[in-house]
């Protein structure tokens, strides 16, 4: 919270500094002449946060937000040598008002909220239990984000299982599930999908054109879960049965006040899609519009109304506190910082030093391959952050919310499914994963390695995301 309190302090001294002149193209920077060493910074931080939690757990652990200050340091500074303190700032604000705070406002307010909305007792997880707490959690996820879906479900699934003696499938596919491919159908699920929001993608676009692919997805996922689960179920009624930590009791949703508040949310975001007054206000070149600033007000008023009126035994229950929010903002903050100077260079196009990577994803005849759009969108989303992976792929396809909506639908498709579902691939690829690995192993899972879980993933992801390409590219 100190964090965002002197992130807004910061913008406010920016927003009251003397008017300057800025550059006009892209973000006041000249993309089609920067070179590919401006994308170093980002390729770097995005290489610290894959690697930083699974190599030197403990330095990141403790510096994560100097590593990632340190990073987009390395683009302010030379952005300011380079182009002026003028361009500088505009490009900063740019991003970080029209963007970023959006961004980090929804994630706070659903990791807020959801957090006081308690699933307390127990029930004994049998192979249909198993797949219904599954689904349950999969839907869930596009209403409260897949961060808040795991928060509320995670504990309940581990319970459950915890009399099991093979219970490591059950928290796999609780990752592949509820932490990525239910995210998939609204802006709410998913950081990428919201990103894409703020660009102009509307609501329910999202929604009608992501749920055939999602629907398939998951009836395979949970259809491979059902059988495996189902075949571990009997080989142990073979055995001596294992003591169960925690009984069975009857199960409760707590917390139920938060429910109106996250459909306040869902509210302000569609108010702020279909209402257009015409009113902005413009901070150093900058347009800011009403309607997102009174979302944006909204939302954050919604989740302080969740901490006051939720009990505070129920966050306790859930292992609610604000590490991880902090470090979502702090490293988040870095990234869009650090993506500023690459979608400068991408909205070149041809013309730019992402030439290269642009002609693999555009067929012969200049049409997208949207196949390839959904591959490496995927690959990276696996291995990198899905958020940034996303704008990436977004500005490549031209970054024109209407004309992707509408000429190029299947390009969007494309990219918001390959950073949905294969952020799935990895412990790294979708924030939520690794938080449920940390949560199942302090539990006593008996977790897989980086590698190991990757065998799950490949074994179960990967074929059928061969598939999805056949079906619907």
């Amino acid at each position: 919270m100190h964090f965002m309190l002197r992130l807004l302090v910061a913008l406010i001294c920016f927003a009251v500094a003397p008017e300057v002149t800025f550059a006009a193209e892209g973000h006041g920077l000249p993309g089609a002449s920067m070179s590919l060493l401006w994308a170093l910074p980002f390729a770097g931080i995005l290489l610290c946060i894959a690697t930083g939690p699974l190599f030197f757990a403990h330095v990141w652990e403790h510096h994560y937000g100097k590593i990632s200050a340190a990073w987009a340091a390395l683009v302010i500074l030379p952005m300011v040598l380079g182009y002026g303190f003028g361009t500088a700032l505009y490009s900063v604000l740019h991003t970080m008002l029209l963007e970023y705070m959006s961004f980090i406002i929804l994630l706070f307010a659903l990791f807020t909220i959801s957090g006081g909305i308690l699933v307390s007792g127990n029930i004994h997880g049998t192979p249909m239990v198993n797949s219904g707490l599954l689904l349950i959690g999969a839907i869930l996820a596009s209403i409260v984000g897949t961060t808040g879906a795991s928060m509320i479900m995670i504990r309940p699934m581990i319970r459950a299982n915890d009399n099991r003696r093979h219970n490591v499938h059950v928290i796999v596919f609780f990752i592949f599930l509820v932490s990525n491919i239910g995210g998939s159908l609204t802006p709410l699920g998913d950081p990428p999908l919201f990103l894409g929001f703020l660009r102009g993608v509307d609501f329910f676009w999202t929604t009608t054109h992501m749920l055939p692919m999602a629907a398939f997805i998951t009836a395979i996922v949970l259809g491979a879960f059902f059988l495996l689960d189902t075949y571990l179920y009997r080989r142990e009624g073979a055995q001596a049965p294992v003591v169960d930590p925690t009984p069975d009791t009857r199960v409760r949703i707590r917390g139920l006040v938060n429910i109106p508040l996250l459909l306040g949310v869902i509210a302000a975001i569609l108010m702020s899609g279909i209402w257009k007054p015409g009113i902005s206000f413009t901070i150093h070149g900058v347009e800011l519009e009403l309607q997102n600033l009174l979302r944006d007000a909204i939302i954050v008023v919604l989740a302080f109304v969740s901490l006051v009126v939720s009990k505070q035994e129920f966050r306790e229950a859930n292992g609610f506190n604000w590490g991880p929010i902090l470090e979502v903002a702090k490293i988040f903050a870095a990234i869009f910082v650090c993506i500023i100077p690459v979608i400068a260079i991408l909205q070149a196009g041809l013309d730019g030093g992402f030439a290269p990577l642009v002609a693999l994803v555009t067929n012969a005849d200049g049409t997208p391959d949207n196949l390839a759009y959904f591959w490496m969108t995927g690959i990276l989303s696996s291995f990198l952050d899905n958020a940034p992976t996303y704008l990436v792929f977004f500005e490549m396809g031209g970054g024109d919310p209407q004309v992707l909506m509408t000429t190029l639908s299947k390009t969007l498709l494309a990219i918001s499914a390959g950073a949905v579902f294969m952020g799935a691939n990895t412990y790294i690829g979708n924030a939520p994963n690794f938080m449920v690995y940390a949560i199942a192993r302090n539990a006593g899972v008996n977790m897989p390695s980086f590698f190991g879980y990757m065998l799950w993933s490949g074994a179960i992801l990967i074929p059928t995301f061969i598939l999805v390409s056949f079906v619907f590219f």
